[in-house]
C-alpha cells in the first residue's frame, strides 16, 4: 500500500542539487562504438562524439563494500531513499543544444525535480524525476529530464522464456530495422555505464529476485538504438527525443527497430516478435 511510503519525506529530496565532472575520452568513444557494432574511424580530438554517449560520463563511483543486494549503490544521498526495491528507466526527454566531442570536459548539473507516488495494478509505484544539464567548454551542450520508477517486488520467480521470432514489419512502418541485445552487449553497456544492477547481467538474480524471465535491456540502450535510427533516418541529430518505457525487454527477445512519419518529425518504437512495444520515442528536428 502507498501508507507504506513517506512521502513528506521523499518529497524533501525535492531541490537536492548534485554535479560532477568527466571527460569525453577516445578510449570511451572507441568502447562506446563497439558496443553498437559501430566500426567508425579512430575518434580524434574534437570529432563530435556519439549521441547518447552522455549517459556513460560521470557515473556513481560507489565502492563495492557500499552497493545493496541489487548492486546499485544503497538508497539515499543524492536521490531519495525510496524503500520499493525494483528500480528501472521510465523514460526521459533530450533536448541538444551543442554536439559534445572528443576531448571535451564535461560538466552535468543535477536537481531533483519531483517525487510522486502512484498506485498501481501490482502495488504502489514511486516517480522520481531528476533534471539535468550537460555542459561543455562552449556552453550548455544539452538537457534531460530524466524519469526513474521504483516498483514493489514480484512475488515468486519467474519461469523460463521462449524467444518468440519476428514476423512481417507492421504496416505503419516506413523504416524498420531488425535486432536483439545479448547478454555481451549488456555487460558492455553495464561496464560503458559503470551500472552494477544485477538485473544486466546475472540471470540467476534477475529470475529469483526480480522474477523476470532473462536479463533486461537497459532503458537508455534502447533509447540510444531509436536516437541514432532518428538520426539516420532524418540526416541529422534531432534537436528534441523523448522517448518511454512500456514494457520490459528481454536479451533472449529479437525486437525491431519501427519509425514512422508525423507533422513534425518521426515516431518510434521497439517492438518484439509478440507484437508487444517495449519503448516508443519520438524525434524532432
Amino acid at each position: 500500500m502507498t501508507m507504506t511510503l513517506d512521502i513528506n519525506h521523499l518529497k524533501s529530496w525535492i531541490g537536492r542539487t548534485e554535479t560532477a565532472r568527466d571527460a569525453v575520452a577516445p578510449r570511451l568513444v572507441r568502447e562506446f562504438a563497439a558496443t553498437f557494432d559501430r566500426d567508425d574511424p579512430a575518434p580524434r580530438a574534437g570529432d563530435p562524439a556519439p549521441l547518447a554517449i552522455h549517459w556513460c560520463l560521470a557515473p556513481p563511483t560507489a565502492i563495492t563494500a557500499a552497493l545493496g543486494p541489487d548492486g546499485h549503490p544503497a538508497r539515499g544521498g543524492f536521490l531519495p531513499p525510496v524503500p520499493l526495491p525494483r528500480r528501472m528507466w521510465a523514460g526521459g526527454t533530450l533536448r541538444f543544444a551543442d554536439r559534445l566531442r572528443v576531448g571535451d570536459e564535461v560538466e552535468r548539473r543535477s536537481r531533483i525535480a519531483d517525487v510522486v507516488v502512484k498506485e498501481g495494478r501490482a502495488g504502489p509505484l514511486c516517480f522520481v524525476a531528476v533534471d539535468h544539464e550537460i555542459v561543455s567548454p562552449r556552453g550548455l551542450a544539452l538537457t534531460e529530464r530524466h524519469d526513474i520508477v521504483y516498483r514493489a517486488a514480484a512475488g515468486g520467480g519467474a519461469p523460463p522464456a521462449e524467444p518468440v521470432p519476428l514476423g512481417p514489419p507492421p504496416e505503419d512502418a516506413e523504416w524498420h530495422r531488425d535486432m536483439q541485445a545479448g547478454p555481451v552487449t549488456l555487460f558492455r553497456y553495464s561496464a560503458l555505464t559503470f551500472n552494477g544492477h544485477r538485473i544486466h547481467y546475472d540471470r540467476s538474480y534477475a529470475r529469483e529476485a526480480e522474477s523476470y524471465p532473462g536479463l533486461i535491456v537497459h532503458g537508455p540502450l534502447q533509447a540510444t538504438l531509436l536516437l541514432d535510427f532518428a538520426a539516420e533516418i532524418g540526416g541529422a541529430a534531432p534537436r528534441h527525443f523523448t522517448f518511454r518505457g512500456l514494457s520490459p525487454l528481454f536479451d533472449f527477445m529479437p525486437f525491431r527497430l519501427v519509425a514512422r512519419r508525423t507533422g513534425t518529425g518521426l515516431a518510434l518504437r521497439t517492438e518484439t516478435g509478440t507484437g508487444t512495444s517495449t519503448m516508443e520515442a519520438s524525434a524532432d528536428w
